[in-house]
């Protein structure tokens, strides 16, 4: 397993068969921006050191092969949800670290930190969904390049998360986005035409959309 001294990681194809790639390190917004533009991600308990991760295969959404059911269209036409970008960073991470509490979270004190310093630096993105005003959903993550790194969503009614990844699409598809990231396949991402791809492949479009 690869110690990190410093803010350099290894070649991703070094990662185990569980995608997990090396050990240690920092959250500094280097650090978090040299592993993104690879396609590394930290994902670790808050008693655990720093675990980085790149799966393969990976799950990746092109913004324009979103999957809207008709029933959701029917909702979004309705024009019950009210969206934003980053009005309110701070309260959809808090969100996603509050739902994922009786389960166990990765987001602790310092990952909350790191990604909020992120948001600060131009480089963490939140997504959010009100509805009368309130907050009822969202999700996170990082851009870099054409790339959008998903990291987590939140939902407090019925399909504001779902709204959410569909507004980020079409965000996407407005400012030249052409890929993001979901890591991890789930049922619910593949539903809304994410894919998995090769971790080359992967990289690939990382190195073609990632300046």
């Amino acid at each position: 397993m690869y110690y990190i001294q410093g803010d350099g990681f290894p070649h991703p194809n070094e990662a185990n068969a569980d995608g997990l790639l090396a050990i240690g390190g920092d959250l500094s917004v280097q650090s978090l921006l040299n592993a993104y533009s690879m396609g590394i991600f930290p994902w670790f308990n808050e008693d655990e050191p720093i675990l980085w991760w790149h799966p393969n295969p990976r799950l990746v959404l092109f913004p324009k092969e979103i999957k809207v059911s008709k029933s959701m269209k029917q909702l979004l036409n309705k024009q019950v949800f009210e969206f934003s970008v980053n009005e309110d960073f701070e309260s959809v991470i808090l969100n996603c670290k509050m739902l994922r509490a009786e389960s166990g979270t990765w987001i602790g004190k310092d990952v909350l930190q790191a990604y909020l310093d992120l948001h600060i630096a131009g480089y963490a993105h939140s997504f959010e969904v009100r509805k009368e005003g309130k907050l009822i959903g969202g999700l996170y993550g990082v851009g870099i390049g054409k790339v959008f790194f998903g990291e987590s969503m939140f939902s407090l009614e019925s399909n504001a998360s779902k709204a959410a990844l569909i507004y980020l699409c079409y965000f996407a598809m407005q400012n030249g986005i052409e890929l993001i990231d979901c890591q991890q396949s789930t049922a619910h991402l593949l539903s809304m035409g994410a894919k998995e791809i090769s971790r080359n492949d992967f990289l690939d479009l990382l190195e073609k959309w990632i300046e």
